[in-house]
């Protein structure tokens, strides 16, 4: 990956929507080469998919929590299920297996605290291996980006 493939692509995190002749045009190559050049990317899987960043409040989800999750019984088998659980929950945004004081990770978009009491419920009920969770809501954002930066 050189240098242009690196402006490239911080271009397509900061406005996907840009069209091929102005991403051209921004980094100094014919629209042909600059087409070639996010093609071959796509197919090395450095673009991994390309989606649009909505806004939480104007889409109803303007609560956001993170939880912190310990579970009952540790090792692979017992993080990856309660993983997959947590991944088929609309509301979680974000799920990781993680080091530290507790075993998992899960970010929320919520529409109100009754869609959270219903979550907690499927998720951390006797049989689900949690012992404790902890959950923490957003007051102020100072940083929310999707860019990785190149």
């Amino acid at each position: 990956m050189d240098r242009i493939d690196k402006r490239l692509l911080t271009l397509l995190q900061q406005d996907a929507s840009r069209t091929n002749a102005d991403l051209a045009a921004e980094v100094g190559l014919s629209p042909s080469s600059c087409l070639r050049r996010i093609r071959r990317l796509n197919a090395a899987g450095v673009i991994e998919r390309v989606v649009a960043v909505l806004n939480p409040a104007k889409a109803g989800r303007s609560v956001k929590a993170i939880i912190t999750v310990e579970l009952e019984r540790h090792g692979e088998q017992y993080v990856r299920r309660f993983l997959d659980m947590a991944a088929k929950e609309p509301a979680v945004t974000q799920a990781y297996s993680v080091s530290g004081a507790t075993d998992a990770l899960l970010m929320l978009r919520l529409k109100d605290m009754e869609e959270l009491d219903a979550l907690t419920e499927r998720l951390f009920r006797e049989e689900s291996n949690v012992a404790r969770y902890y959950t923490t809501f957003v007051i102020r954002t100072g940083k929310d980006t999707t860019e990785i930066p190149l």
